[in-house]
């Protein structure tokens, strides 16, 4: 009936199939959640876009890409300068001189300069074993402590001492006044939510929503001549070699009767008695103005098997798993793998896309 099945209804298996319908081939895709989308999906509360799974920034140095997206749907200029709350202090985010004057009063690039190299001095570490060493080494112990530490194991449940230098290869640092959190070219939000954008990639491809890829396998695999997948990688195979392991998150929702709960879209909460690591109001990825708000609590935890996977944890362990699971996959030729489940990687959505696109055209041999 089909040529394609594609399993999972996120941006790679949604672009996917907007290119192999252009192309003249039918797809029909399935995803086990009741929505399109994926992680960027969108729920309507109160006419604000609530980012469901938590807070989604498109940004890209790549114009192909974002005239890609654009040419679906139009993006506003939205630009992401988070906050960070210390206890109570604020902070501007990345490391810039809003930062340093909030925790230093230096006014001048030369005076942050000369205060984190005297840190970093007293320190005196001269080979990073461990993300805290690495990060002290970069910033100082005063942005270390305040900013990086308690979120950061907060985020991967570890101590900073025992989660390898190489997660902190380097630390973002600018000793200019600017709040863009991103240095790309290319920024913003879907006018209108990441829903328009994802109705616009599966326009004129049969979508079934609700439905188990592994619980009818044999049945929706006989439906199409090949199968693009882009689940778990190690479920696909039935967790035959052990689980890849992944950090999880759990969202809280809340719809608040004030227009304005805190004047930013992202506040991270860097301090180690919070449970939480950021408050994500909602309203402020689209300048909304509406009368109420709606916010998200976003708590990191561990994940076990059942929970929605997020961040891969690539460590040596994981990796050697992920080698011989994708010796697995190589023998599957009737199946495409992509995405960030299927090939146990982060990706920002740019390059999710990106894949996708590559993949296609290699398909296609275009």
């Amino acid at each position: 009936m089909y040529d394609y099945l594609i399993v999972g209804a996120g941006l790679f298996g949604n672009v996917w199939a907007h290119e192999a319908t252009k192309r003249g081939k039918k797809c029909l895709v399935i995803d086990r959640r009741n929505h399109i989308g994926g992680n960027t999906y969108c729920e309507n509360v109160e006419g604000i876009n609530v980012h469901y799974y938590g807070a989604h920034i498109f940004h890209t140095n790549d114009k192909e890409i974002w005239d890609y997206v654009n040419s679906f749907v139009e993006f506003n200029r939205y630009t992401n300068s988070p906050i960070a709350n210390y206890y109570g202090e604020l902070y501007n985010l990345p490391f810039n001189m809003n930062t340093f004057y909030q925790m230093w009063k230096v006014k001048t690039p030369e005076e942050a300069k000369a205060k984190i190299q005297e840190q970093i001095e007293a320190a005196n570490i001269k080979d990073p074993q461990n993300l805290e060493e690495q990060a002290i080494s970069l910033v100082g112990t005063d942005i270390y402590e305040k900013l990086i530490k308690s979120y950061t194991e907060k985020q991967w449940g570890r101590k900073c001492v025992d989660l390898p230098a190489f997660i902190i290869k380097r630390l973002p640092v600018r000793f200019t006044f600017d709040n863009n959190y991103f240095n790309d070219r290319y920024q913003g939000i879907p006018i209108g939510g990441y829903n328009k954008l994802n109705e616009a990639l599966l326009e004129g491809t049969d979508v079934r929503l609700g439905v188990d890829f592994f619980q009818n396998r044999a049945e929706l695999e006989a439906l199409a001549k090949q199968v693009v997948y882009t689940g778990q990688l190690d479920e696909y195979f039935g967790f035959q070699l052990g689980y890849l392991e992944y950090r999880s998150l759990r969202f809280e929702h809340q719809t608040l009767d004030t227009a304005n709960h805190q004047g930013n879209a992202v506040v991270n909460y860097t301090d180690g008695e919070t449970a939480f690591t950021r408050i994500i109001e909602h309203k402020h990825f689209e300048f909304g103005t509406q009368e109420k708000t709606v916010i998200t609590h976003e708590y990191p935890q561990e994940w076990t098997p059942g929970q929605e996977p997020y961040y891969p944890v690539n460590d040596d362990k994981n990796d050697r798993l992920l080698r011989e699971y994708r010796k697995l996959a190589e023998v599957e030729t009737n199946v495409i793998f992509g995405g960030r489940l299927a090939e146990y990687r982060y990706y920002d959505m740019h390059q999710v896309i990106g894949s996708a696109l590559v993949k296609v055209r290699k398909h296609f041999g275009e």
